[in-house]
Order: C-alpha cells, then sequence, then structure tokens
C-alpha cells in the first residue's frame, strides 16, 4: 500500500513538472502551416452566388503577414496570382468572381479550378517567405441536381497542404510570368470588408 501511493506521488509530480516545463504528453503547439489549397466551382456562372475566400491572420507573429494567392483554371493553368496584406486578428475576404477571377491571364473568366494560399511575410507572390499565421475558409457554389437552376452554398476550412520548394519555385515562376503577360494580378479587397 505504502510502495503504491509512494509511486502515485512520484508520477504525479513527474506530470506536474512535465506540465510546467512545457513538455506534457498531450501538449497542444498549435497549427504551423503556412500553404492552404481549396477549389471554386460555378463561378463567374449564370444564376449563381459568388463565392468568397476568408483569410485571417492568428496574431501569432504579432506582425502582419501577407497571403499570396494563386488561381488556377481546371485545366491546370494559372490564370491570376497576387499578395493581399493580413494585419494581426485581421479577416481579409476576396470574392472569387470580382477579385480572384476578374484579370484572368487567358480572358477567360473561369468557372471553375484551384486556388493556393501561402502565408508569407514577403508582399511580393513572386519571392514568398513561409510564414504561419494565416487561416483559409472558403464558399463552394453546388448546382443542385433535383432543381434546374438553383444552387447551395457550404463553407469549408481551406486544406493544410504540404509546400515543397519545388511547388514554391513553380508558383513564383508561374505568378512572374503572369505579371509580365498580363500585367494585372488579381485585386485585393480592403480588409475587414466582407460581403
Amino acid at each position: 500500500m505504502k510502495i503504491g501511493t509512494l509511486l502515485f506521488s512520484i508520477l504525479a509530480i513527474s506530470l506536474m513538472l512535465g506540465i510546467a516545463s512545457g513538455n506534457a504528453v498531450a501538449q497542444n503547439v498549435g497549427d504551423n502551416s503556412t500553404y492552404f489549397t481549396t477549389y471554386y466551382s460555378n463561378a463567374n456562372t449564370s444564376g449563381a452566388p459568388d463565392s468568397t475566400v476568408r483569410i485571417i491572420n492568428d496574431g501569432d507573429t504579432g506582425g502582419n503577414l501577407w497571403a499570396s494567392i494563386y488561381v488556377f483554371d481546371d485545366s491546370q493553368e494559372l490564370q491570376e496570382c497576387c499578395s493581399c496584406e493580413v494585419t494581426p486578428d485581421g479577416l481579409l475576404s476576396e470574392s472569387v468572381n470580382a477579385n480572384l477571377t476578374a484579370n484572368a491571364l487567358t480572358g477567360k473568366k473561369p468557372t471553375r479550378g484551384v486556388i493556393k494560399v501561402i502565408s508569407s511575410s514577403s508582399s511580393d507572390p513572386t519571392s514568398d517567405v513561409p510564414t504561419t499565421g494565416l487561416r483559409v475558409w472558403s464558399t463552394h457554389v453546388q448546382r443542385a441536381t433535383a432543381t434546374a437552376g438553383a444552387f447551395y452554398v457550404t463553407e469549408t476550412k481551406a486544406a493544410d497542404s504540404n509546400l515543397s520548394s519545388g511547388e514554391q519555385a513553380l508558383l513564383q515562376n508561374l505568378c512572374y510570368y503572369d505579371s509580365l503577360l498580363s500585367g494585372l494580378p488579381c485585386s485585393c479587397t480592403l480588409e475587414d470588408h466582407d460581403f
């Protein structure tokens, strides 16, 4: 009985010391993601509502971050890219139709594709410095199959994705050439302006 009590006391003290020093087994260390992917559908479609990409700066760095946004069509071609500033605890809301696909490189506004976002401490989407702190959500417009012309909207968190050095270099290079060819980056709305 005394040995059991002694062992229990040692275990309890060890756990408390581990928690105090930050070495607890179940310690929550936060999310260190810097790269997010999502999709858009039924953009620039008559009768369909607009989609929105929402980005927040969780404030962890204490400084401003930039959302480097890369917009692809469903043929895997980069259509637009830009970098939008997000201040600590700020909310950035981007319209897929008005901000992210309005100046498509090909001149044809895409209706569906992929959106990639890098959380960066650089304001230049051709020279990202991946930095944790941004979180991304997006709405998705789905066509209702039972009712002609009807759509419904869902919102999901963008997928935390793996950013390899090759993927980062590809996105930056595509954005660089997009700026040379079109000269029109996607536009950034004023922060905290929602629609």
